[in-house]
């Protein structure tokens, strides 16, 4: 594998959840919006709000809420006397990716700085909260919350949390029917990593089962496989149509919709 200061700062990057005290100059926080904005876009959908007030999930110095911003895009349409037509789902493809673009490139930036950071994902579904807590106008939808700062030192023993093999992720020309045994080679792959770093045991986290199994897992064999299984089996609540129409959007009912084909531009 080839290595340079980019490429190191990608791979040894990881999520840290506590800071220092200190904080990030102007100059340091210009320069993390600046290559927010650019990164790649579809439409430049992607803006942010940076809270500086601490008060946050982690208490970092910086805190910032990166949206699918409608609202300003409708705002520039207008002045040149167009109205938004496409649907709202339409239109979220690629609002999503333009702020999910915005917000790695931060996070790069923000590790070549020497400073830490960690996605806080929970945002699409309090989004009328959040509405109200940072004025955010109708149609503006926050994405995922980017706490930035110093890493405290306590951070530094733990290494980067482990990824999926490159045989389990990269499919050359199709994509292949998985055997039992490459699901099963690549989820221990998984779950030793995250059991030799102590990670779900030094949080004491485990999501609780609700009576739906009886618990059979301990923190000498819960990992990573089983946590996110839990979440993608248990977390059925979580009510995202809800929040993007309480924030101004509307979500198709159905009915013909064009599909593009593999050799059409849009």
């Amino acid at each position: 594998m080839i290595h340079n200061p980019i490429i190191d700062a990608m791979l040894n990057r990881k999520s840290v959840r506590t800071f220092t005290d200190e904080v990030p100059s102007e100059e340091v926080i210009e320069t993390l919006v600046a290559a927010g904005q650019q990164a790649p876009f579809a439409y430049q959908l992607g803006s942010m709000v940076l809270d500086r007030s601490g008060k946050n999930p982690f208490k970092a110095p910086l805190f910032f809420l990166i949206c699918y911003d409608a609202h300003r895009m409708a705002l520039v349409a207008a002045k040149r006397a167009w109205e938004i037509a496409v649907d709202d789902l339409q239109l979220m493809a690629f609002g999503f990716q333009d702020a999910a673009y915005m917000a790695q490139n931060m996070v790069i930036a923000a590790e070549s700085l020497g400073l830490a950071s960690c996605y806080l994902g929970v945002y699409p579904f309090i989004a009328p909260a959040m509405q109200k807590k940072y004025k955010l106008p109708q149609r503006v939808f926050p994405v995922v919350g980017l706490a930035v700062g110093y890493p405290d030192p306590s951070e530094a023993e733990f290494p980067p949390r482990p990824r999926y093999p490159m045989s389990f992720t990269c499919f050359e020309g199709c994509y292949p029917e998985l055997t039992d045994s490459e699901v099963e080679a690549a989820m221990q792959v998984m779950d030793e990593g995250y059991l030799a770093q102590g990670y779900y045991a030094s949080q004491n986290v485990m999501i609780p089962l609700r009576g739906v199994k009886e618990e059979t897992f301990t923190f000498e064999n819960y990992s990573w496989t089983e946590h996110i299984s839990r979440k993608c089996a248990l977390y059925t609540d979580m009510n995202l149509r809800a929040a993007y129409e309480q924030v101004g959007f509307v979500m198709p009912q159905g009915g013909e919709s064009m599909v593009l084909d593999e050799d059409e531009e849009e």
